[in-house]
Parts: C-alpha cells; structure tokens; sequence
C-alpha cells in the first residue's frame, strides 16, 4: 500500500477494475471526458465492463464523434459517509466507436437512462488505470 502526498490510498490496478466492476454492476454512473477543439467535455454515462474494457452505449452526434478514435478520461468515484471512506478510479485511453455491434457487444453495453439511447458501442480500452482511496472529513 502506497500513501500520496496528499494522504490518499493509491489503488493497484486490479483494485481499481473491482470498483469498475462493482460499480457497473450496480447501475452505477461513470463521467466521460472528450476531446473537442473549444474545451473538453464531460458527460454522465452508464457504462459496463466487458473483456477488461469500458463499454458506453452511444447515439449518432456530436459526442461519439468527438470521442471515436482520441484519448479520452472516464471517471467513476462513491463516497460512503458512514464508513467516513470515499474512492476515486480514473481510466484514460484511446475510444474506439462500433457503429454495427454484435448482438454481444450491443448486450453486453449498459442501458442507458436517456429516453432514446443510440444503438453503437464505444469501447474505452483501458491504457492508465489510477484510483485513490481516501477519508472522508466529517463537518467541513
């Protein structure tokens, strides 16, 4: 176990895949940053873990176009102000946007909440993996 300097619990890798999972398979909703040539772009997604990679249903638009093929961050986070604990895990690579999914890809990504959700994948293939665990302050 590693301590920042800033008094965080840096996450091993597999530690941080397990809150991915854990998260995913909760329901739980990630942040994905893309590149644009004004500013980047951050959107709530939901998201599922398949094969090791991050796996966002998409709609035709500006996004997916935004998105496919560049360096993208998705970030996912929970604090628990029982246990006085919150984590943090940031993915960063490159996404890759599949307009005609298989039936195993298109199953395999999350239903999104958003009334109409798109019909294409986009695969974040997971180049850095970083995560902090860290106490939660009371009374701040």
């Amino acid at each position: 176990m590693w301590i920042d300097a800033k008094g965080s619990t840096v996450l091993s890798g597999p530690e941080c895949m397990q809150l991915l999972a854990v998260t995913a398979k909760g329901g739980g909703i990630g942040r994905l940053g893309v590149p644009t040539d004004q500013a980047p772009v951050v959107i709530p997604v939901n998201f599922t873990l398949h094969d090791g990679q991050v796996l966002v249903r998409v709609g035709t638009g500006f996004f997916s176009r935004a998105a496919a093929g560049h360096l993208v961050a998705f970030e996912v986070d929970h604090v628990d102000s029982d246990a006085g604990m919150a984590w943090s895990v940031l993915v960063r690579g490159l996404a890759t946007l599949i307009e005609s999914p298989t039936e195993v890809e298109f199953t395999a990504a999350a239903h999104p909440l958003v009334p109409e959700p798109g019909d294409m994948v986009l695969v974040l293939r997971p180049d850095i993996l970083t995560g902090r665990r860290f106490e939660v302050r009371r009374g701040l």
